[in-house]
């Protein structure tokens, strides 16, 4: 959890990615603050990839400032490297090693390891440390990814796109990890493509689309902020008379039911539902959805996703 007057781990100011004529990022800035969990999220070639590579030392920029935890990763210098943890997509790992002794390896890479038990203990593999890395389950290789990610007891985490492939009940198991991560003061950079991860994982969030980063801050802020409506679903008997015009005035219908939207659905709903007591209507299925951060998400990307779609 982020902490008042908190200080930046990672500070970007103008970073430019450029490939011959093809600008990938395209003058971003952001800052990640210590101890707190920060969500990249955008399409499928909207630069984020390009930008979590370079804040770990892996691609050169083009131009822009960056620091990560003080240092210029672009240096690769190994006080950094010492301090940081990558959790890629995928990892090769020896299928024949125990999960202990694949952690044990990393470990050796480091000047000051976090111990054995504890990174065991962290990733919630304690009961399957002697177990061949071949017969760890999908969720439970995840975990012993994140295991080898924090081997050297780093401060900042990459984290990239954690649980994908997972079922909802391994995903639930990742999501309280990470924040059994957060709770140690870890800062952790998570890029993902599932908006409900980000919105219980997150303190805050950067939406990446085409290069640039088009909305940034705490998920409920975004979806506070933003300007779509609320919608009010609901299915009538074929024997209920008219709603009431003005709510009818903003309703569509379809074999699914009848859809309201309105800015505030609080006026709506005690006209709706008066007027179903008054005239003892059932107001079958009835249901009140707010704007999600999906919303937000698809509303902000949806110009950059046509594009790559083209």
């Amino acid at each position: 959890m982020l902490a008042p007057m908190a200080t930046a781990a990672i500070n970007v100011r103008g970073l430019l990615k450029s490939y011959g004529t093809v600008e990938a990022v395209r003058g971003v800035d952001f800052d990640v603050f210590e101890g707190e969990v920060f969500a990249l999220l955008g399409p499928n070639g909207a630069g984020k990839t390009t930008i979590v590579e370079i804040l770990e030392g892996h691609r050169e920029r083009t131009a822009g400032e960056v620091s990560v935890l003080g240092f210029d990763p672009a240096r690769a210098d190994r006080a950094l490297r010492s301090r940081i943890g990558i959790v890629l997509q995928s990892t090769g790992l020896n299928q024949y090693l125990t999960a202990a002794e694949t952690i044990e390896l990393y470990r050796g890479f480091y000047p000051n390891p976090r111990p054995l038990d504890e990174v065991l203990e962290v990733v919630g593999l304690t009961e399957k440390r002697n177990e061949r890395v071949r017969r760890l389950s999908g969720g439970q290789q995840r975990r012993l990814d994140v295991g080898i990610g924090l081997a050297g007891d780093p401060d900042l985490l990459f984290l990239d796109e954690p649980t994908t492939g997972f079922d909802p009940a391994a995903r639930r198991g990742a999501w309280e990890m990470v924040k059994g991560l957060a709770a140690l003061g870890k800062t952790i950079l998570l890029t993902t493509h599932y908006m409900d991860e980000a919105q219980a994982l997150a303190d805050r969030v950067a939406i990446i689309a085409d290069g640039r980063i088009v909305a940034e801050g705490p998920p409920a802020s975004l979806v506070g902020t933003h300007e779509r409506v609320t919608v009010i679903r609901f299915r009538l008997p074929g024997s209920a008379p008219p709603i009431p015009s003005a709510l009818a005035a903003k309703a569509t219908t379809s074999a699914a039911g009848v859809e309201i939207t309105v800015p505030n659905p609080v006026p709506a709903l005690h006209e709706l539902t008066g007027w179903a007591m008054q005239n003892s209507v059932a107001l079958e299925g009835l249901e009140v959805r707010r704007p999600s951060l999906e919303d937000v998400y698809l509303e902000l990307t949806k110009d950059a996703t046509r594009k790559d779609e083209g």
